[in-house]
């Protein structure tokens, strides 16, 4: 064997051992690669709650502030949220439901508990004010600016839409059609006739 030939052989074994390493590194990584999952049932966070779960990301950020909506003649949803709730996971498709028929005539403000600042006295115009220390909590203000329903927990899309049926002077839901929902997926849901 010369010389020549024992430093090809040599480099084709130290080939291919890095090979057999590189291959073996790289299935170890993938193996050990945790799947991306988000479950709506559990206190974790996942990333926003409105796009994740309600498929909705025109809700984050809010487009006005709690300051300019009440100097608007429009109502005011106020929605008080923490991305790594439950509860808020869940109620995420409800707001999303009243904004499909009631966005374009309202401000929704969902404001996340964690960006209020920690503040001893808060005035009327701050979210702060308004905050009752649980969530989810939904406060809607009419035209004027008075706070017509306030309520913490999952309040059903009917309650919340009796209230905006209430501001706009539109037909109870006993006279008119009914919108129910049902499921979709185990995200999304969908109000139907």
């Amino acid at each position: 064997m010369t010389i020549a030939t024992f430093v090809k052989s040599w480099r084709r074994l130290v080939a291919k051992c890095l090979l057999i390493l590189t291959i073996g590194l790289g299935c170890l990584l993938v193996a050990d690669t945790q799947p991306a999952l988000a479950k709506f049932d559990n206190d974790t966070f996942d990333g926003n709650i409105f796009v994740l779960y309600a498929g909705n990301g025109s809700l984050v950020p809010p487009k006005v502030t709690l300051a300019q909506s009440l100097k608007r003649d429009k109502p005011t949803l106020l929605v008080f949220y923490t991305d790594d709730s439950s509860d808020c996971k869940q109620y995420a498709t409800v707001v999303s439901s009243l904004q499909a028929f009631y966005g374009r005539v309202t401000d929704f403000i969902p404001i996340s508990v964690d960006a209020i600042a920690p503040k001893s006295t808060y005035t009327p115009d701050e979210p702060g004010y308004y905050y009752s220390g649980f969530v989810p909590q939904v406060v809607l203000f009419d035209q004027s600016g008075k706070i017509v329903l306030n309520e913490k927990g999952q309040v059903p899309f009917e309650r919340v839409d009796d209230a905006f049926r209430k501001v706009f002077n539109l037909l109870p839901r006993s006279a008119s059609v009914e919108l129910k929902q049902r499921p979709v997926n185990e995200f999304n849901t969908e109000l139907t006739k």
